[in-house]
């Protein structure tokens, strides 16, 4: 029996939650409906889950008061997605119930569960039921319930675990797109993992991580990189969950011909790789073949360089406005500080920054007012945490993707206050279609479609309107949907994965339909999309 929480047991919780995740993550991610790879629910859980274990666990906290506010300051920094956002303000609103008390019992237990619950449903404009969200109001009410007459929290967390599960198999009948799938909400399912370690930590369970422990019998020192001349942009680490079993010799000749400071440390369970490249997205794609990516971290080194000598050599001079953007892409990049971005943030598709990541840059832009733009749906959230956080006055402009982005900017003429800008960026966003091709990143059922991997997939304003193993076929789909746009300009980014027969097939197209609209071309450089396509 267990009657109350103390500083140390939600210590060994929050452990336990996050090798939960962690050790189910890559379950999580399959359970993702979209065929684009994304930042995948199971691996954005985890890494938040994450941030909030490592504050913790060079604490030794008296009270549980302490505990929560370590716990819910380095999820909040530390969210990365919108599920990491979500799981972060489901714990915010925990903590805030518990941060005056010394420890816990049932009923103090069950209600920060509850107010939890509260914050996530207020922050969320559009909350949607099947979704984590319900999965959580759910487990928590049965929390509360039962905890007005029973004292054991092992017990009100089995009934709200109970509860959640059965919520959880509701989901595939709440959300359409989750019942053609045939699969439930993968949020969901992530909150009940971690909700079930922290039963156990209760229970004097101790998890491990099945892949962290091997990568800490045998880390690399990267270190010792720091130092050398840069001859290729960007630095490149990331750890696979090694479940292929393939050679990792192959791994390294692949390596060894795209870049410098190849470091490949491999075990049963994980590789873990450093490299210097000028080629990230090429270097990702290969390790996938060796398991999925359980982290990520790219660099640009020649920026960083930069910063370095120009913070050393003058101070820097503060401006009425600063701009960060997150894009991925080097010619993307360029446009964007063409336009005028200050700092840039490399993430996007599969590659979501976290809040603190965000939050890093603000710091360092050279204004007391920052806009940013996540270019991202879902990286808005995780944005929009950093205008509490930040001194600064932190300005989110709702941009969804590469081309709205450009479109916020290129209003800008330095003209107008705040208010007026925000107004005048944001609209201009929403005049821009965006028109996506890739590939199919997995086999999925989406809109009804029965998509197979590697198939051409089209996306127009994030409806997937194409698909199959003929491009010319996707492209007059997507020729076709340009034109009913009637715009005056249109803009193709290529990506790091589009081929010039593939590039000169889609412009062709294009040019058929374009009824004397200007059509620029910009090698863009993108990971994940062959080719990202504007229209205004």
């Amino acid at each position: 029996m267990t009657q109350h929480i103390t500083g140390e047991l939600l210590k060994k919780m929050i452990v336990n939650a996050a090798a939960a995740i962690e050790n189910h993550k890559n379950e999580i991610n399959e359970l993702n409906v979209f065929p684009v790879p994304d930042g995948d629910t199971g691996t954005n859980l985890s890494l938040t889950m994450s941030a909030a274990e490592r504050a913790m666990l060079p604490t030794s906290p008296k009270t549980i008061g302490e505990a929560v506010e370590v716990m819910a300051s380095a999820m909040l920094r530390g969210a990365r997605g919108n599920s990491g956002v979500i799981l972060s303000l489901l714990f915010r609103g925990f903590s805030k119930r518990l941060k005056d008390l010394e420890t816990a019992d049932a009923q103090a237990f069950a209600h920060a569960l509850a107010n939890g619950v509260d914050a996530a449903y207020k922050a969320v404009m559009k909350p949607a039921e099947g979704t984590m969200l319900t999965v959580s109001r759910l487990a928590a009410g049965t929390a509360v319930s039962v905890a007005e007459s029973e004292d054991d929290i092992e017990i009100v967390l089995e009934r709200a675990l109970a509860t959640g599960y059965a919520a959880l198999a509701d989901t595939i009948n709440q959300n359409p797109v989750l019942k053609k799938a045939g699969v439930v909400d993968a949020g969901g399912k992530g909150y009940l993992y971690m909700l079930d370690g922290m039963l156990r930590a209760i229970r004097g369970e101790i998890m491990e991580k099945a892949a962290a422990g091997a990568a800490d019998s045998d880390k690399a020192d990267f270190a010792q990189f720091h130092a050398e001349d840069i001859t290729f942009t960007y630095c490149t680490e990331f750890m696979i969950d090694y479940t292929t079993k393939k050679n990792p010799n192959h791994l390294r000749e692949f390596l060894d011909k795209r870049g410098d400071s190849v470091v490949v440390v491999d075990d049963d369970s994980i590789i873990k790789v450093h490299i210097h490249t000028d080629q990230p997205g090429d270097v990702l794609t290969e390790g996938l073949k060796y398991g999925s990516l359980i982290t990520i971290k790219i660099e640009n080194m020649r920026e960083q360089h930069a910063q370095a000598v120009d913070a050393a050599q003058e101070p820097v001079e503060m401006k009425e406005y600063a701009i960060v953007a997150v894009c991925a892409g080097s010619g993307i990049s360029e446009v964007f500080n063409d336009l005028g971005a200050d700092k840039i943030i490399t993430g996007g598709q599969t590659m979501n920054p976290s809040t603190e990541d965000i939050l890093e840059k603000i710091s360092s832009a050279p204004s007391e007012v920052v806009f940013v733009l996540p270019n991202n749906k879902n990286i808005i959230m995780a944005a929009q945490q950093c205008e509490k956080l930040s001194d600064k006055r932190v300005i989110v402009i709702p941009t969804k993707s590469i081309p709205q982005g450009v479109a916020a900017l290129l209003t800008l003429d330095g003209s107008g206050d705040v208010e007026e800008m925000t107004e005048s960026m944001t609209e201009a966003a929403t005049r821009v279609k965006t028109a996506l091709v890739t590939k199919a990143a997995r086999d999925s059922v989406f809109d009804d479609m029965e998509i197979k991997n590697e198939e051409y997939l089209a996306l127009i304003e994030d409806s997937l309107a194409a698909h199959g193993d003929d491009e010319s076929e996707v492209f007059d789909v997507v020729a076709a949907a340009l034109g009913e746009m009637l715009p005056e300009f249109i803009t193709v980014f290529t990506g790091e994965d589009a081929g010039e027969a593939e590039t000169q097939s889609l412009l062709k197209k294009i040019d058929e339909i374009s009824n004397g609209a200007e059509v620029a071309v910009i090698n863009g450089g993108q990971p994940v999309y062959h080719f990202i396509i504007s229209a205004e």
